[in-house]
C-alpha cells in the first residue's frame, strides 16, 4: 500500500468503523429501560401469605425479580405506590366480552337481531377497556356470535385498543333445542332453517366431531359446550342433560387430540358428572352438583368455574326477567352456596370465574367478596384469579405469578386484601406486558 492509499485508509477506516457501530447499535437497540415497583405488600400469585414491603423489578415486558428487600438497579424508574398492595394481574375464566346481557332482557334479544357484526365488534371494545382497567389482565371468553372474540383477541394483540388478553371458545356448542341453541323460543323455521354446525348445534358423535374442526379452523384457543340446561335460555330445564355421554366422549376426544381444552356449562348434576368422567378440563357454574360429583372432580383433577356474579345478579333483579328465567335464575342460586361450600370442603380446584356479560363488564372483581363470605379463605381466593386460572388456562409458564421471566402483568390495589377483600375492587395501577394502562 503506498503513501497515498495509507492516508485514505487511515481517513476512512475511523467513519467505516463509526458507522457500523451505529448501524449495529440502532439494529440490536438499546437495552428497555428498568422499571421498579414498590408497595407496602406483595402477593406473588401462590403463596399463602402476603410479602412484606414488595418489590417487582420489570425491564421490558418481563419480570426481572420479584420479592422483598430486593437491591434496585441503579438508573431504574422508581413507581412508589405505598399503602399498597401488589399482585399479578387478575384472570377471569369465564366471560363474554362481546356481550351484555345486563339490561332488559327483552330489549337484548331484538337488539342482538338487529345489529351487525362490525357495529357489535365496535360496542364490544369498551366491555374489554373496563375489564382491563379493573386490573383483570387475561380472560377466557367463552363463548361469542360470529367470531367477534377472535376479532377482538387479534385487535388488543396488535394493541389497536386497551383490552385483556384473551382466550376464545368461538361458538357454544349445544343440542338441537338446548342451551346454545339460538331459535328456542321462537315459532318454526321463523330464521328459515334448522340451525347447523355454522351455529355450532348439534345431534350424534360425528356432528360434534365436525364443530370442534371447525371452531378450531376458526381461531378456538378453547373448546365450550353446555351440556345441561341454562339460566337465560327460555325453554329448557336448568339441570336436565342435553349432551348424552357418547356425544361428551367424542367433544372431549376431538377437542384434546387438536390440543385444545374443553370447558362445559352445566348447571346440573347428572350432566356435569358424565362430563367429568368424558374427561373436560372445567366444569362452569356446577350449581346442583352433589357432594359425590364434587369428589369425582377431586379425583379426576377437573377444576369447578363457580361464577357466583351471574346468579346473583340474576336473582337480584329476578323481576326484570321473563317468568320462567327468572324462576331458574332463583333455584340456581339458591343451591350453588351449598355446592360451593362443599367443592371447598372437598379441596376441588376452584377457578375465578365470573360470567361478565351477565353483569355488567369491570365488576369481575365482585366475585371475591362472594367466594370469601362463602367460606374461602381471601388468599386463596387471590390465587383463584392467578395461578389457579393460569394453570387452568395452560398458561403458567407465561403469567399468573410474580417471577423472575414472566410476563410483567402486574396490578396494585389499595391495602390489604387480606384484611378487606373488596380492596380488589378498587384496583388503581395496571400493567400489562411492562405498559402502564392505569396509574
Amino acid at each position: 500500500m503506498n503513501a497515498h492509499a495509507r492516508s485514505i485508509a487511515r481517513a476512512v477506516i475511523p467513519i467505516v468503523v463509526a458507522v457500523s457501530s451505529g448501524l449495529v447499535g440502532q439494529l440490536l437497540g438499546d437495552p428497555p429501560p428498568i422499571t421498579v415497583l414498590k408497595a407496602a405488600r406483595l402477593f406473588d400469585g401462590k403463596s399463602k401469605v402476603l410479602i412484606q414491603n414488595g418489590v417487582v423489578i420489570v425491564q421490558g415486558d418481563k419480570i426481572v425479580d420479584a420479592g422483598s428487600n430486593i437491591s434496585l438497579p441503579a438508573g431504574a424508574k422508581l413507581i412508589d405506590l405505598g399503602d399498597a398492595t401488589l399482585s399479578p394481574g387478575f384472570m377471569d375464566a369465564h366471560t363474554h366480552l362481546t356481550l351484555d346481557y345486563s339490561g332488559n332482557y327483552n330489549e337484548r334479544i331484538y337488539e342482538e337481531m338487529q345489529t351487525e357484526v362490525p357495529l357489535l365488534a365496535y360496542k364490544a371494545m369498551p366491555y374489554a377497556q373496563r375489564t382491563v382497567m379493573a386490573g383483570f389482565t387475561t380472560v377466557r371468553d367463552v363463548g361469542a356470535a360470529d367470531f367477534v372474540d377472535v376479532a377482538m383477541r387479534e385487535a388488543i394483540a396488535q394493541n389497536l385498543f386497551a383490552g385483556p388478553r384473551m382466550l376464545v371458545a368461538t361458538k357454544g356448542i349445544g343440542a338441537t333445542g338446548g342451551h346454545f341453541d339460538p331459535t328456542a323460543g321462537f315459532r318454526d323455521h321463523l330464521f328459515g332453517k334448522e340451525p347447523d354446525f355454522t351455529q355450532s348445534i348439534a345431534d350424534g358423535p360425528f356432528e360434534i366431531r365436525k364443530i370442534v374442526r371447525y371452531e378450531v379452523k376458526n381461531g378456538a384457543d378453547v373448546i365450550k359446550a353446555a351440556v345441561s340446561g341454562g339460566v337465560t335460555s327460555p325453554t329448557d330445564e336448568v339441570d336436565v342433560p342435553q349432551l348424552t355421554p357418547e356425544e361428551m366422549a367424542a367433544l372431549v376426544d376431538e377437542a384434546h387430540r387438536l390440543r385444545k381444552k374443553v370447558a362445559v356449562h352445566s348447571h346440573g348434576d347428572q350432566a356435569a358428572r358424565e362430563a367429568i368422567i368424558a374427561g373436560v378440563d372445567s366444569i362452569e357454574h356446577g350449581s346442583f352438583m352433589t357432594k359425590e360429583t364434587l369428589q369425582l372432580m377431586k379425583n379426576k383433577g377437573t377444576f369447578l368455574v363457580p361464577t357466583l356474579m351471574a346468579t346473583e345478579f340474576i336473582a337480584a333483579k329476578a323481576s326484570s326477567y321473563p317468568p320462567a328465567i327468572a324462576e331458574k335464575g332463583i333455584a340456581a342460586r339458591n343451591v350453588r352456596s351449598e355446592m360451593f361450600r362443599n367443592a371447598l370442603q372437598l379441596a376441588v380446584k376452584i377457578a375465578f370465574g365470573t360470567d361478565a356479560g351477565v353483569f355488567p363488564h369491570g365488576q369481575n372483581a365482585k366475585e371475591f367478596k362472594l367466594m370469601v363470605e362463602l367460606g374461602m379463605p381471601p388468599i386463596d381466593a387471590l390465587r383463584s384469579a392467578t395461578s389457579v386460572d393460569a394453570e387452568l388456562f395452560g398458561i403458567s409458564a407465561k403469567v399468573g405469578t410474580l417471577e423472575k421471566g414472566k410476563l410483567a402483568d402486574i396490578i396494585a390495589m389499595p391495602g390489604d386484601p387480606i384484611h378487606d377483600i373488596t380492596a380488589t375492587e378498587r384496583v388503581f395501577f395496571v400493567m400489562k406486558e411492562g405498559k402502564i394502562l392505569k396509574s
